[in-house]
């Protein structure tokens, strides 16, 4: 058994059992790959994938789990790369990044200008998308780090830490009928027209759960997944927006009103994770603790200590985040 056949197997499925993508991603030829995942489903007396003549149609239920572990025997021999590098080269590497837009737009500049500015020699590499595809980059190890709020169940294969908790607005133009009410209701927003993110993004699903509780069907009539588009056809007039209140720029969205909700819909908490087992070099303790200041170097390796996510949930319970 070579690394060299645990890092096909695994490509093969990060690239949906395409053998071709998988050796143009490889730099190797087509027919290397289909031989030494054979020479190793051979040794193992096993099949890792299901066939239909030459092609690849699923992995079989013992190839998940070979899968599985080759991922994290791939993401050990990366760790030991760290820590050789971690000693060699402290101040050189590279940090991965997936997260959605509003996290790449408004709460991530800061932290990664203090943090290029430190660190220059530390390449950084964001990676935008949705939740699913957030947590698939991380777990297939394309990215480090994990920023995220909704459908936090994707991330179960990572440690995923607390950071702070965000707030919505209610967004419409200066002349708009809700601009000149001092605090709005839920009936006040459901009797109009609502543009707000897709469902799975940014804390959408506690804007669905208020208005369930309350009994009241929003008439959401646009979806995006990015805040400024959002605000784009809130100018257009096609509805008022529900977003993100850090979303709103007070220098740049001067023609808007922002009117407070979170009286309205739960507030949500945005995390970071990485996978479990990583080598967290001491940059990146650092881009951890920029992001999230609670999150001290022993803070983040008390909770890598624990076993699973409830323990890390109650080890954070009576902590008062920061609210964005």
């Amino acid at each position: 058994m070579k690394l060299q056949q645990l890092r096909y197997i695994v490509e093969v499925v990060n690239h949906n059992l395409n053998v071709s993508a998988t050796a143009e991603s490889l730099y190797t030829s087509q027919p290397g790959i289909s031989k030494q995942v054979r020479m190793l489903e051979d040794e193992l007396g096993v099949q890792i994938f299901g066939r239909s003549g030459k092609h690849l149609t699923h992995v079989t239920s013992a190839g998940r789990e070979i899968v599985h572990i080759s991922r994290e025997i791939l993401s050990k021999v990366e760790s030991i790369k760290s820590v050789s590098r971690e000693h060699t080269l402290p101040d050189q590497g590279k940090l991965n990044i997936a997260t959605t837009h509003t996290q790449a737009r408004y709460a991530l500049p800061e932290v990664i200008k203090g943090f290029m500015q430190k660190y220059p020699k530390v390449s950084l590499h964001m990676h935008q998308g949705t939740p699913s595809q957030i947590s698939d980059a991380a777990a297939k190890g394309e990215a480090d780090f994990a920023i995220a709020t909704e459908a936090l169940h994707l991330y179960n294969d990572l440690i995923m830490l607390p950071c702070y908790h965000w707030n919505r607005s209610v967004v419409v133009t200066r002349d708009h009928p809700l601009a000149k009410k001092k605090t709005i209701t839920l009936e006040d927003v459901a009797q109009h027209s609502i543009v707000t993110y897709v469902f799975g993004f940014t804390g959408r699903s506690e804007l669905d759960s208020a208005f369930s509780k309350a009994g009241l069907e929003p008439k959401i009539v646009f979806t995006a997944t990015d805040a400024d588009v959002i605000k784009t056809y809130v100018r257009m007039g096609v509805g008022v927006g529900v977003m993100a209140t850090m979303a709103v720029d007070k220098r740049n969205d001067l023609d808007l009103v922002a009117i407070d909700a979170s009286h309205l819909f739960r507030p949500s908490t945005t995390k970071i994770g990485f996978r479990k087992g990583t080598f967290l070099r001491h940059y990146m303790y650092d881009f951890i603790e920029r992001f999230a200041p609670h999150l001290t170097r022993d803070v983040v390796d008390k909770a890598i200590a624990l076993k699973n996510a409830d323990e890390i949930d109650a080890m954070f319970k009576d902590l008062k985040l920061p609210v964005k």
